[in-house]
């Protein structure tokens, strides 16, 4: 029963001190919260939802979807053959230590300035996490797990399903919850380059024109899309994850 309050109980607070210490405002970029607020529904009416909003969460899911797919597949071979990753750690390191922001002017000489660059660079900052965090999940498998596995003949895509991806799976969804939140950002910042719609382009327009309370609502927007796309990572994690959570819960309930 206290778990949706202290879930709640942050934001609230949060939301009431930006009220109170905003309330007095004068500042041109520094409304009070209620202007905000009053402004919001005529800002984003259903059709801005449709022209900026629904684009900015498709080019996301497709290049988190992507990063996704990619890492997981990449991380489990590398992961999987010591060679393999002596090979390729070194390339590794130094790709992940170049932020993607930086790649966003080389991304527009080969990819253009459409959907397609868009999607890149989400998929080149999300696949770090993702890649990372599955070869450390397939490396730490337990070794007598995968022997007894073995000795039971369950090898190839069947090991690969029920025993290697299984036991790094927490490690995994690790990972994909730091790309979510990296991916919103890329989404953001390659829409500010060469856009005509989006979250991201719709913000840095309401700036542009001065219209900062209608900017702020574009902050808040986004924030409400952050907190739903979590919501809905951490049902999918549940569900997927549900014998982790059981058997963590029962090791914690153990005598």
């Amino acid at each position: 029963m206290l778990r949706p309050l202290f879930v709640v109980a942050l934001p609230a607070l949060l939301v009431a001190a930006w009220w109170f210490a905003s309330d007095d405002s004068t500042a041109v970029y520094w409304p009070p919260l209620r202007t905000i607020l009053r402004t919001f529904p005529d800002v984003w009416t259903g059709e801005r939802l449709r022209t900026d909003v629904l684009p900015s969460v498709l080019r996301l899911l497709a290049g988190y979807v992507s990063a996704a797919v990619a890492g997981v597949a990449l991380g489990t071979v590398i992961g999987s053959y010591r060679r393999v990753r002596a090979f390729c750690e070194p390339v590794l390191e130094f790709l992940r230590a170049v932020p993607p922001p930086v790649l966003v002017p080389v991304i527009m000489l080969f990819a253009g300035i459409g959907d397609t660059m868009k999607i890149v660079v989400i998929a080149s900052g999300c696949l770090w996490p993702v890649l990372l965090n599955t070869v450390e999940g397939v490396r730490a498998v337990d070794s007598v797990m995968a022997e007894t596995a073995r000795s039971y003949g369950v090898t190839g895509a069947a090991r690969l399903r029920h025993v290697v991806l299984r036991a790094a799976s927490p490690q995994i969804f690790a990972g994909l919850r730091q790309a979510l939140s990296i991916g919103i950002i890329l989404m953001v910042i390659s829409e500010m380059f060469a856009a005509s719609n989006g979250l991201g382009f719709t913000i840095v327009q309401f700036q542009r024109g001065f219209a900062i309370p209608d900017m702020w609502t574009g902050i808040l927007v986004l924030g409400l899309l952050g907190l739903l796309l979590s919501v809905l990572f951490q049902l999918v994690e549940r569900r997927v994850l549900g014998w982790y959570h059981g058997l963590r819960d029962s090791s914690r309930r153990a005598p």
